[in-house]
């Protein structure tokens, strides 16, 4: 059964700065969840704290209904895997050497490395498509290699839920989508829980089962893509003007936000008379 999050009267604070107060969430097993909310609001701060990087000012975060603050490093790195915003390497450490990381919390001294965790190294690099980048360093990659090779690593750990705080920071448009599609079939086909922060609303309505949407240190709104994202809630959320209509291909909201820019329609118009 897949691994269940939840979050009771959660406040979380830097220094004297409340980000979150007393936030109440369950988190969807076995769905694509997505964190949205205008910079500063909490997001990153919220997963953080979900995956013990963080400890709370008050409250708690419960991983199958126990408190996570009372479980070891070990267990929970069993269940739940997180990938951070830009995570650094030690220099001179390969690709390979890092994803096989991830496989650490499988690890006992009566249980040293198998074959189950070579399988599971393999299949992360494949997945990843770094088999061919796999002797390089780390720090010797572009920025997009880079941050599918920490994918990688979190991939190889083989939790049931994955954490992951903007997995598309450095990405074209191309590794994005593939990054963002790896992650839906793992959620298809194995089930795993993906709680994700991302900034591009489009593609979190794409992906999202659940979103949650963040502002004034709790939750705004909460549910399926097509049933919260509307006019009222991106303008008061991020405090901007859009139309929200339906994505052609795939059914889900699409924002398109007012702006200044070259407008071909108007000129066209005039053109016809």
């Amino acid at each position: 059964m897949t691994s269940s999050i939840e979050t009771k009267e959660l406040s979380i604070s830097y220094g004297e700065t409340l980000i979150i107060k007393e936030l109440d969430l369950k988190i969807p097993k076995g769905e694509i969840t997505v964190f949205i909310g205008a910079n500063g609001c909490g997001k990153s701060t919220l997963l953080r704290s979900i995956a013990r990087l963080l400890k709370p000012k008050s409250g708690s975060v419960l991983l199958d209904g126990k408190a996570i603050s009372k479980l070891s490093t070990k267990e929970i790195a069993k269940k739940m895997a997180i990938l951070p915003q830009s995570p650094t390497a030690p220099e001179g450490l390969t690709v390979l050497q890092l994803v096989k990381q991830g496989r650490y919390p499988h690890q006992t001294w009566l249980r040293q490395w198998s074959e189950e965790d070579e399988k599971k190294v393999k299949d992360a690099l494949k997945a990843t498509r770094l088999e061919d980048l796999k002797d390089r360093p780390v720090d010797s990659l572009s920025g997009g290699q880079r941050q599918r090779a920490w994918i990688a690593m979190t991939l190889a750990q083989d939790t049931e839920i994955i954490l992951l705080d903007e997995p598309t920071t450095y990405l074209d448009m191309t590794h994005q989508i593939e990054i963002l599609d790896l992650l839906f079939e793992l959620n298809e086909k194995k089930k795993r829980t993906v709680v994700m922060v991302l900034h591009d609303l489009n593609l979190a309505c794409r992906y999202a089962h659940n979103i949650v949407a963040i502002k004034n240190q709790n939750v705004y709104a909460q549910g399926k893509p097509e049933h919260v994202i509307n006019c009222n809630l991106v303008k008061n959320v991020f405090d901007m003007d859009c139309e929200v209509t339906m994505d052609p291909l795939f059914g889900t909201p699409l924002c398109i936000p007012y702006g200044k820019g070259r407008c071909i329609l108007d000129k066209a118009a005039a053109a016809n008379g």
